[in-house]
């Protein structure tokens, strides 16, 4: 999920500062705040800053570099992530690709 639900077509954060983050903040917060187990993969510098908003003990928490073909190649090809994530969710007890409530 994007913090910025929205964006004027190639205009990158045209949407930032309109409200979105204090939605999209609420429900990261409320997501870690009543749920175990979750992995929340934060892409690019804006992304990460959502970090604080989770609790890194109860939650997997993986950062990266943004997949944009501008910074891919510097830490998002080969980081893994959704290998990580099945291997954490494994680890607790999930199965890959089951969700529940």
């Amino acid at each position: 999920m994007n913090s910025v639900l929205t964006v004027r077509a190639h205009e990158t954060g045209s949407h930032r500062n309109m409200g979105w983050e204090t939605f999209t903040d609420a429900v990261i917060k409320k997501l870690s705040d009543e749920r175990e187990h979750l992995v929340f993969m934060l892409w690019g510098a804006y992304a990460k800053e959502k970090a604080a908003l989770i609790d890194g003990n109860k939650h997997l928490i993986l950062t990266t570099v943004h997949p944009s073909p501008r910074s891919a190649e510097y830490g998002f090809f080969g980081c893994r992530h959704f290998s990580k994530a099945n291997d954490y969710l494994r680890s607790k007890g999930i199965e890959e690709g089951t969700f529940s409530k």
